[in-house]
């Protein structure tokens, strides 16, 4: 029996880009995913969808243990507001429902920016669009596919308490 598609997957696979596909159950938290994927926590990219303007969003990818740095992201795009869309709205401007989002087969081609940290790594997983399905590739083809932006617009994430 063949594995359902998503956009994202046959997005990726039209694009010719060398990656490997990984299907887990359903992850509770970003460690569960890593540990399901055999991967670090660094290595888990989160596409957070931000709106800068009345029909113009953005993906920002930002690794696992890392926060999503306001400041810095309105400071690279010279813009002094944007917020996150909700639910509904990030859907209607992806295709994919929260928690599967990806640039990947997006109903639009949105701008990308690439946080730098994840270029240290040998290998990053992405959302393939459904839950439970990510894409493992080099930063490299990932930031080459996308046409992404590498910038520093993260910061640590500070340990539990």
């Amino acid at each position: 029996m063949t594995e359902p598609s998503t956009p994202a997957l046959d997005a990726i696979a039209s694009a010719g880009i060398t990656h490997r596909v990984v299907r887990t159950e359903r992850a509770s938290s970003a460690e569960e995913a890593a540990a399901f994927q055999g991967i670090e926590t660094r290595q888990l990219l989160r596409t957070i969808v931000v709106r800068r303007d009345d029909d113009d969003y953005l993906f920002v990818l930002v690794p696992a243990g890392r926060r999503f740095d306001w400041p810095k992201l309105r400071e690279l795009l010279g813009v002094r507001r944007m917020t996150l869309p909700d639910a509904d709205e990030a859907r209607s401007v992806t295709g994919y429902e929260r928690y599967t989002i990806t640039p990947f087969g997006s109903s639009r081609a949105w701008p990308v920016i690439a946080d730098a940290a994840i270029t240290a790594e040998p290998v990053v997983s992405i959302g393939g669009g459904g839950f439970g399905i990510n894409l493992h590739l080099a930063p490299a083809d990932l930031i080459a596919a996308l046409d992404a932006q590498v910038a520093d617009v993260s910061q640590l994430e500070p340990p539990p308490t």
